[in-house]
């Protein structure tokens, strides 16, 4: 999020494509034959990009990631993004650079299953970004969070639901992560990280309500005094929202970014029908 609120990215680089529908029905089983980098620009301008594009698209090692014509590289200090791709469902160019520079490291992953199938590397929940495109003209500074997922089988295998939060404290981050899995037990996770990305669990907050989305999605959060609302919605589908809260959490007022998503949702056959129109796949690669 930018300083001032009124602005927003989301960036996240997939090598198998959890939520691709091509990926789901594909007979190759192959991973790196489905990937993507999903780029949302919220506020205004708002922007979505998510081309899938196969194995002859992809470059790696150590430092560099690339997918297609954008790419990420570690200098030891900064994630840097290059941008280059194509708007859905209405194509326009979508260019520009994105710096991420934690402000500390963590030391490890959790994992989020009984099977330890599923693991979850909060790297550095705080950062600070620097956001510079030229297509459209934007440029802004703020706060930001860097994660990896990897899981070894499809998240609906595995979970039915989950909601997290991460907010931004005076001295570090304060991260929420409530999953509940398929045979109906649950993973709930309150975590305080401080500026140098040390980690201690703290007590559960207690559980807030929000009200369901425009889909009639669930969600809930958790607060100190059970209390929190939605102050903007960045995403509404009907198996995912991101939204934007008013909380207070390890005793500070803080605005935290909240995801909640369905996986039962997700695998209905109508929803999967509808992903084509938001994830196009470039053809030949």
């Amino acid at each position: 999020m930018s300083d001032d609120g009124a602005h927003g990215i989301t960036v996240i680089a997939f090598l198998g494509s959890v939520f691709s529908p091509y990926y789901a029905r594909s007979r190759d089983g192959d991973p790196l034959n489905h990937c993507a980098v999903n780029v949302v620009l919220y506020g205004r301008p708002q922007r979505w990009a998510m081309t899938e594009r196969g194995r002859g698209a992809l470059a790696r090692d150590a430092r560099t990631l690339t997918i297609g014509p954008s790419g990420l590289s570690w200098d030891g200090s900064a994630l840097t993004i290059r941008i280059d791709e194509v708007t859905a469902p209405l194509p326009s160019r979508l260019s520009g650079t994105v710096r991420v520079r934690p402000e500390g490291l963590t030391p490890g992953p959790f994992v989020l299953d009984a099977e330890g199938q599923h693991r979850w590397w909060p790297l550095a929940p705080s950062s600070r970004i620097e956001v510079a495109f030229t297509r459209p003209a934007l440029a802004w500074q703020g706060h930001a969070y860097f994660d990896t997922n990897d899981g070894d089988v499809a998240l609906e295998r595995s979970f039915t639901r989950w909601t997290w939060a991460r907010a931004p404290l005076s001295d570090g981050a304060a991260i929420l992560y409530d999953v509940v899995r398929r045979d109906g037990s649950r993973q709930d996770l309150s975590l305080r990280f401080d500026a140098a990305g040390r980690p201690r669990a703290i007590d559960p907050p207690v559980p807030a309500a929000l009200p369901p989305t425009l889909w009639r999605l669930p969600r809930a959060t958790r607060s100190d005094d059970g209390a929190a609302r939605v102050l903007r919605r960045f995403e509404d589908a009907p198996f995912y929202s991101r939204s934007l809260l008013s909380a207070r959490l390890c005793g500070e007022d803080v605005r935290p970014v909240h995801e909640a998503l369905d996986l039962d949702r997700f695998s209905h056959p109508l929803v999967r029908l509808m992903l084509p129109f938001r994830m196009p796949r470039a053809m030949g690669r």
